[in-house]
């Protein structure tokens, strides 16, 4: 079954940021992975938003989102993504 990743992105160092940007992709295709959407946050309707970017991919299972995360070619882009940004990275399930 389909499963979901979901980051928010508050940033820290723009450049350090297109580093990473740049680089993951390649790190989630081996898993089957496509993105499903990434915006900048343009307005807040309701609560409170620190972040200004989110994005949602959609991975083949649970399993291959993990395989990803834990994967050596993603885990090599952990240090810039921490000096880059704050990021919340969530699977979503159906409720």
């Amino acid at each position: 079954m389909p499963a979901l990743l979901s980051a928010t992105v508050q940033v820290k160092d723009p450049e350090k940021l297109k580093s990473y940007i740049s680089q993951v992709p390649a790190t989630m295709a081996p898993h089957g992975a496509k993105m499903l959407s990434r915006g900048k946050v343009a307005r807040v309707l309701n609560g409170e938003v620190v972040h200004q970017i989110e994005v949602v991919f959609e991975f083949p299972s649970e399993d291959a989102i993990d395989a990803w995360f834990n994967s050596d070619a993603y885990q090599a882009l952990v240090a810039i993504r921490e000096e880059a940004a704050h990021m919340n990275i969530t699977v979503l399930s159906p409720f």
